[in-house]
């Protein structure tokens, strides 16, 4: 299956890209910046890093982990498992010096984890929308508490289909429904397409509907400087 989104983040890392990774809605395109998104290092040096850091412990599941850019400075902590579905991207952090990089699915948690095997996670890169449905999103939470220790937390994000700014995010569909909306795209690199991709926008109060009955409450939802985008901070009871 093509992964044009996988080889190109591979490809930068190794100096070998040449063409721009594509995100593609019918005729409207938009370069994906890979060197912002993925090869900043992270550091707690801020406000916003400083609250998210605050909020996870060890052992950490890090969840559509990317080329590892938490995951390098989380493993300096405490223990730390990055899971990709790609296998470019499970490579990419293997080089760049991730300790425990594997293939894995943030959908599939039981079949890949014990009981309370992380005391805390962290999904960050909106790929929660791929649960594409209120009861996908269930699904996983309750996934998600499984392999969590009691007294768990978690950090996702996402974006908030009831902000102003929401419509102008590539591939957004409307819904009807209060506090969803869809988003609609694919990647393209040099001449691989990748499937289309659907991801579910789920505002904060349909996060907090979600988790009644997982074990997660939703404690503190923080919105940054690029509109519609909110993290969001849960805690297992």
């Amino acid at each position: 299956m093509p992964d044009p989104f996988g080889r190109a983040i591979r490809d930068f890392h190794r100096g070998e890209q040449d063409e721009p990774l594509l995100q593609r809605d019918g005729d409207l395109t938009l370069d994906h910046p890979i060197e912002r998104f993925y090869f900043s290092s992270f550091t707690v040096d801020s406000e916003e890093s400083e609250w998210l850091a605050s909020r996870l412990d060890g052992p950490l599941l890090d969840m559509g982990a990317g080329a590892g850019r938490h995951s390098l400075y989380f493993q300096e902590q405490f223990e730390t498992v990055a899971v990709e579905v790609s296998d470019h991207l499970v490579e990419t952090m293997r080089e760049r010096g991730v300790a425990d990089a594997r293939r894995g699915d943030m959908f599939a948690l039981r079949e890949q984890f014990g009981r309370g095997r992380f005391r805390s996670a962290l999904a960050i890169g909106t790929q929660l929308g791929l649960a594409q449905s209120m009861q996908g999103l269930r699904k996983f939470l309750g996934d998600l508490a499984f392999v969590t220790t009691p007294g768990g937390t978690a950090v996702v994000d996402c974006y908030d289909p009831d902000h102003e700014e929401a419509e102008e995010l590539l591939g957004y569909r409307d819904d009807p429904t209060p506090g969803l909306a869809h988003r609609v795209m694919h990647f393209e690199y040099e001449g691989d397409v990748s499937d289309v991709l659907l991801f579910r926008l789920f505002a904060p109060d349909r996060l907090r509907e979600a988790a009644v009955g997982t074990d997660w409450t939703v404690s503190e939802v923080r919105y940054g400087d690029d509109g519609p985008h909110y993290r969001a901070a849960l805690e297992k009871s």
